[in-house]
């Protein structure tokens, strides 16, 4: 144990003889809900999509039947209202703060939710985000879930290591981007989930390639696929290429998700069907 120990274990990731039990640290939902299977979607950096996998898994998971919501922990940089169009905000009474539903029904809690103007900066620092984050959890009336999407802040910092801890995380999804950067990103990612016993559900590489409206031909904009030696070199399993369509992020800023084409991912939903399935 370190001479500068605070005795807090659920905000220190060192692994010492005094460390508690991390189930220890599991917080109860609100006692309306009902969540079955946590997923979160990670990333060691920002801007290679993770939102965008975030939103697009849950309307998959929607469209497959199952009862599904959003839980935006990007705190200070939260898309997932606008990316579904959401401009209400959430309403609470004695049973608790209720999530915003969209229009095909996948329940939505975000901080962009509360706040008066969604353009208003978040200027807290890491443990009130962290608490806030653990709030959409234990204080939101979730009501009964199958799946629970977990659209995570770039990084290793306060938040994976609140929802890591306070959650019961039942996989991780990984997004990463061609980029040569990303090898070393991505094991940051991988090492933190062994460290906090979180299982990897897969990799997902965004932005792979664009499609030449004239002849189909694939265009590698951001250099050649590094998906399967990345994730060979990690022993993560390959889940899905998603190539850069105009058309998508259109939607996302224009709140249609919905509305979009999320056959591209369609493996990785059938990798979390089958390794955090509904029973």
């Amino acid at each position: 144990m370190s001479e500068e120990c605070t005795h807090d274990c659920s905000s220190c990731s060192s692994n010492c003889n005094e460390r508690k039990d991390p189930k220890d640290f599991i917080e109860k939902t609100n006692e309306f809900s009902k969540v079955k299977k946590v997923i979160a979607v990670v990333s060691g950096k920002g801007g290679v999509g993770k939102s965008l996998v975030t939103s697009s898994l849950a309307v998959m998971s929607q469209r497959k039947g199952y009862k599904t919501a959003v839980l935006d922990a990007d705190i200070t940089g939260p898309s997932i209202p606008k990316a579904f169009g959401i401009k209400e905000k959430a309403k609470a009474d004695d049973k608790g703060l209720y999530p915003e539903v969209t229009k095909t029904g996948i329940s939505v809690m975000s901080l962009n939710l509360l706040i008066e103007d969604e353009t208003d900066p978040v200027i807290w620092r890491g443990p009130i985000i962290g608490g806030t984050v653990k709030q959409f959890w234990t204080d939101v009336n979730w009501g009964d879930i199958d799946y629970m999407f977990i659209d995570m802040p770039p990084g290793t910092g306060d938040v994976p290591l609140t929802v890591f801890q306070s959650l019961p995380v039942d996989g991780i999804v990984i997004v990463t981007s061609p980029q040569e950067l990303v090898s070393m990103i991505v094991g940051k990612a991988v090492k933190m989930a062994g460290l906090m016993n979180v299982p990897i559900l897969g990799l997902v590489e965004n932005m792979s390639y664009a499609e030449c409206d004239c002849c189909g031909k694939k265009i590698n904009i951001y250099g050649e696929s590094r998906l399967e030696q990345v994730a060979a070199e990690y022993g993560v399993e390959p889940l899905a290429q998603i190539p850069i369509r105009p058309e998508v992020a259109a939607a996302c800023d224009n709140g249609t998700v919905e509305m979009t084409d999320v056959d591209y991912l369609s493996k990785a939903f059938e990798v979390i069907e089958k390794k955090a399935p509904i029973k």
